[in-house]
């Protein structure tokens, strides 16, 4: 890693987190539903009736606690122990772990369904529902800060990002979707060239003993189509309608634009804002989103160990 790295943890980190609680608000309107770009803000204008009015004002929804669940585990554990991850989703969805105020206003179906099979027992390698139309965007969401923390190859960290999809969603085009999205992270915070063709090569690495996954990859996912989406809630379209509105030079226009595509507001915006915040840095964030983000008293120690382990791991320098 080179360049001001604490940085664009951060951006990353607090980039998801923004474009999140942004998004909460639209929830569930059509495009043309939604008010002109300059009005996307987290306060949405007046007259416009917002999504989740049980939700604190400037929250993050599941997107953002759920990755706040996996960075946790993950500096609590010092690696990911998916068993531990899940009692912590499983907390989340009942105590209101790291949800804004303990309150949990929104909760996708397949992870309802695979929390339900957690307390019933069944191991966390196992509890996502796997089948054709099991593919939601629920473990894409809050997978950045696995890219974030992770200092192995490649391949491990791909292996890790399929892992932690399977504790809510079991399917292998959910799996690599996860993947490549942390390969996206990883080659954005290295500052390779072209990060998404960079994440790309490197998938179809991981393909090469992997025929099920060879085809999901190359039929479904289709990582050479040009960058388009719908906002929707299944998770190829959300990893390209991310990559979509991260095609904007600033964060501020990126998030607002995955905002504006409509439907999951909230998760395409966590992550176009992700990848965008890791590569323009916190700087980048206005000023005003951050201010008005409520639960930084819940991220800010969070952040603080994980640049804690950065250093540690010499990923990033001690100052």
């Amino acid at each position: 890693m080179r360049g001001n790295v604490k940085d664009q943890v951060l951006g990353g980190l607090y980039g998801l987190l923004v474009g999140d609680a942004l998004g909460v608000p639209y929830e569930f309107r059509r495009p043309e539903e939604l008010p002109p770009a300059k009005f996307v803000e987290m306060d949405p204008p007046a007259g416009f009736e917002r999504a989740h009015p049980s939700a604190p004002r400037g929250a993050w929804s599941d997107d953002g606690a759920q990755a706040l669940c996996l960075l946790a585990s993950l500096l609590h554990c010092e690696g990911l122990d998916v068993e531990d991850f899940g009692r912590r989703l499983v907390n989340w969805f009942d105590l209101g772990y790291m949800a804004v105020d303990y309150v949990v206003f929104d909760a996708g179906v397949q992870t309802s369904a695979a929390l339900s099979r957690l307390r019933a027992g069944t191991s966390a390698e196992m509890a996502g529902p796997r089948g054709e139309r099991d593919n939601g965007n629920g473990s894409l969401m809050r997978v950045l800060p696995l890219a974030l923390w992770h200092t192995g190859s490649d391949e491990e960290l791909v292996e890790d990002a399929a892992r932690q999809s399977r504790v809510t969603h079991g399917h292998p085009r959910s799996q690599i979707c996860c993947a490549l999205y942390c390969l996206w992270a990883r080659a954005t915070l290295q500052h390779r060239v072209d990060p998404w063709a960079y994440a790309t090569a490197g998938i179809r690495r991981c393909c090469d003993d992997r025929q099920e996954w060879r085809v999901e990859l190359e039929r479904h996912i289709r990582p050479d189509r040009e960058p388009s989406g719908s906002g929707s809630g299944y998770v190829v379209d959300c990893l390209h309608s991310a990559r979509l509105a991260a095609g904007e030079s600033t964060f501020e226009r990126a998030v607002r634009r995955a905002v504006l595509l409509g439907d999951d507001t909230d998760t395409t915006a966590a992550v176009a804002g992700g990848i965008v915040g890791l590569r323009e840095g916190f700087q980048s964030i206005p000023e005003r989103w951050v201010a008005r983000l409520a639960g930084r008293t819940i991220v800010e120690p969070l952040a603080h160990e994980l640049l804690t382990h950065l250093e540690r791991s010499g990923s990033i320098e001690s100052r």
